[in-house]
């Protein structure tokens, strides 16, 4: 997909969500932050499941995008009576949350990018982890850390903040900055030139290290359009940093990167204890 056309449709997507009042690899989204509805006291568990698509990079610091699946994992309130309790009941959400952490990021096929034909294939990456918050009334922070294993190995995860605010009690809105980083095995699979693919790619040889990847901003939006049935936009501008941003790999294809996504979830209130 073009720039152009991804960036077309990416504005009609966030243009049906702001008329629709309505959250960081192709990547899993897991919106693990929503606030959730006051329920009766017996409720364990507030969970919510949906499925989105997401314009996307069509690698790590391409300059072509893509429109892929995502699904949406919320674990917005847990009690296990006299053990545990994590999350809110009500309506803002609020306290802290633990929550499940996903991501994929597709194989790269270097014959399939003019840019970096010769260097070797990487295969599909999968990532699981966890992601911890802390929700007050106006603003979060959050961290989430995975383990990456396939095509890149080693940690990979994201630090942020964002603000919050609620015009009205069906939409919620968040925007703040973010960073991600990578452990030095994952950069040298999606960042580094061997010396053998420096010779058949015509690239310089790059051996980079781990630590953060790339700092942005991120901004969402969902709104309650019937109860328990949610809207979800997000989109996202990041920038390398560190050896990401020196990489070769980043020089031929553009070291500032863009999300957009659009998705439909419902929440599920159970009674297990």
């Amino acid at each position: 997909m073009s720039r152009s056309f991804a960036l077309t449709l990416a504005a009609s997507l966030l243009a049906v969500a702001a008329a629709a009042p309505t959250a960081g690899a192709a990547d899993v989204a897991v919106y693990d932050e929503a606030p959730v509805v006051a329920a009766a006291s017996n409720t364990d568990i507030v969970i919510e499941l949906g499925l989105g698509g997401r314009i996307s990079p069509e690698y790590e610091g391409s300059k072509d995008y893509e429109v892929s699946p995502f699904p949406i994992i919320s674990l917005g309130y847990l009690n296990i009576p006299g053990v545990l309790e994590i999350g809110s009941l009500s309506p803002q959400g609020g306290g802290l949350s633990i929550g499940p952490s996903f991501g994929y990021v597709g194989e790269r096929e270097s014959r399939d990018y003019d840019e970096l034909t010769g260097l070797s294939d990487v295969d599909a990456t999968y990532e699981a982890g966890i992601k911890v918050g802390y929700e007050w009334q106006y603003a979060e922070v959050y961290g989430a850390a995975r383990y990456a294993f396939g095509g890149g190995e080693g940690f990979v995860g994201e630090v942020g903040a964002n603000a919050i605010a609620r015009p009205m009690q069906e939409l919620e809105l968040k925007a703040g900055p973010f960073a991600s980083f990578a452990s030095e095995d994952y950069t040298e699979a999606y960042f580094g030139v061997s010396a053998a693919d420096s010779i058949s790619s015509g690239l310089a040889a790059y051996d980079p290290d781990g630590g953060f990847k790339s700092v942005g901003v991120a901004a969402s939006a969902r709104y309650e359009f019937r109860p328990d049935w949610f809207l979800n936009a997000d989109a996202s501008y990041s920038r390398f940093v560190g050896d990401a941003e020196d990489s070769p790999i980043v020089a031929v294809g553009d070291d500032n990167q863009y999300t957009f996504g659009l998705g439909l979830s419902k929440r599920f209130t159970l009674d297990l204890f």
